[in-house]
């Protein structure tokens, strides 16, 4: 029989996760449909600092604790490798076998004007950034943080859905500004979908570093689609 959570506790995940998860759909919606410029990007840059900054300040002040860096193992590195290998995989078989076959070469290009990414130097400082920095704030934001409180307020199984919902939302309007298809956004969204539901076990198991370098290995094979996008 599980033990009890104190009302206090379930307040409290309660208000960390309202306090949060909106924050990075609100950030997205702003840079790319309401004010695609230098407002929304100003909006999308506060955003993704709250979801740093908050975490980290609601761990210290609110629940009273250290910030401890997982430990890693080689058991995790290797099932990160193969978890991201098989992850890379999938993105890449998907983009060449369904993908190019509905993809708007030319909007998604336009899109990328847009937004600046059709520099070959910007591109590649963007591909590090986010397969290498985003991917651990991710893991530590939607994992470390949204997955734990989920963990509060519902049951195993639950926390690991709900958490990777949770982090699908604020993609699903990324995809649906660059791909402008909704097959393929609902395609995409579910891939996104089950790669949380898979990080998210990760961390069940205390499996940060397995989650961390499949990740990174899953952004890269997104770069690499991106690459062929716009540049091939």
């Amino acid at each position: 029989m599980e033990a009890k959570i104190d009302p206090k506790s379930l307040s409290n995940a309660q208000k960390a996760l309202w306090l949060l998860v909106p924050a990075a759909s609100i950030g997205v919606t702003f840079s790319t449909f309401i004010s695609p410029g230098i407002v929304g990007q100003g909006i999308f840059t506060l955003t993704k600092i709250w979801l740093v900054v908050f975490p980290w300040w609601w761990r210290l002040k609110v629940e009273k604790k250290t910030i401890r860096t997982p430990k890693i193992t080689w058991k995790q590195i290797n099932w990160g490798l193969i978890l991201g290998v098989l992850m890379a995989a999938a993105i890449v078989a998907s983009y060449f076998g369904i993908g190019q076959k509905f993809l708007d070469v030319a909007a998604v290009r336009d899109q990328a004007i847009a937004a600046g990414l059709t520099d070959v130097k910007i591109y590649f400082l963007g591909v590090l950034y986010w397969s290498f920095v985003n991917a651990f704030i991710e893991e530590a934001v939607w994992r470390g943080f949204v997955h734990r409180h989920c963990k509060t307020l519902f049951p195993h199984l639950w926390a690991i859905l709900i958490s990777a919902l949770f982090f699908t939302l604020h993609h699903i309007i990324a995809m649906a500004f660059y791909l402008q298809d909704v097959g393929l956004v609902l395609l995409s969204s579910l891939g996104v979908f089950l790669a949380g539901v898979i990080w998210s076990a990760c961390l069940q198991r205390s499996a940060f570093w397995s989650a961390y370098i499949s990740h990174i290995l899953a952004d890269l094979a997104i770069a690499f689609v991106g690459w062929h996008l716009l540049f091939s």
